[in-house]
């Protein structure tokens, strides 16, 4: 595999190891994606869903290199009450950094009010943009009278992104959210100066909460 040769490539294999969603599977899902190239940074999202009496996960793999960015994703799902029948869906998207439109991140801190140059961030969001996918968030509107109880409609906030990945400490930890934040810079530093790409890799697996426009598709309840 060509992407070992590379000290970030095993870095990527052995968090995919780690990660223990099927490695071999995705592993060669994610070479094949990769088409030869060696990874820069990557990032390992995995995640367990309970719909009644039934499991599911999925795990998404974001990886970098000097001129794409690699997302696959595979989630698994029991075909019998047994579990001895279970079906893989895979998806992969391959993206020119050049195409990358925007690398939003939003930080939470605690306590702002002692806030200290050492104070590690709580929460990261990091939303990535490339296709002109919008996201928008509804709400009921309202109005500043406690009687009314008339319509107001709704009231929201569009958002273009194509994929939004959320780690918090509390969760997740606080070394995932530092590593969240380590593979946007870079690939923020990728999206804006694409042949000037030197970020060191990110080898751990993460466990955030990961929303895109093909994952959500794949999913099945």
């Amino acid at each position: 595999m060509t992407s070992r040769t590379s000290a970030p490539g095993r870095d990527l294999h052995s968090a995919l190891d780690r990660a223990g969603f099927y490695p071999r599977m995705v592993a060669d899902v994610v070479e094949d994606a990769l088409d030869g190239r060696d990874p820069v940074s990557h990032l390992i999202h995995l995640e367990t869903h309970f719909d009644r009496n039934e499991v599911h996960r999925h795990i998404t793999v974001l990886v970098l290199t000097a001129d794409v960015l690699v997302i696959a994703h595979v989630d698994d799902q029991m075909l019998d009450d047994m579990g001895e029948q279970v079906m893989a869906q895979v998806s992969t998207e391959t993206i020119p950094v050049s195409r990358i439109a925007s690398v939003v991140l939003s930080y939470v801190y605690h306590q702002p009010q002692n806030y200290k140059s050492s104070d590690k961030i709580r929460e990261l969001t990091v939303g990535m943009s490339w296709s002109g996918g919008q996201r928008i968030d509804l709400a009921p509107a309202g109005c500043g009278d406690p009687e009314c109880d008339a319509d107001h409609g709704y009231t929201g906030t569009s958002q273009q992104e194509d994929l939004v990945l959320r780690v918090s400490a509390e969760a997740d930890g606080a070394g995932a959210v530092e590593d969240a934040r380590t593979f946007a810079k870079a690939l923020r530093r990728a999206s804006i100066s694409p042949a000037e790409v030197h970020a060191p890799s990110v080898a751990p697996e993460q466990r955030g909460r990961v929303g895109s426009r093909f994952a959500r598709g794949l999913h099945q309840g």
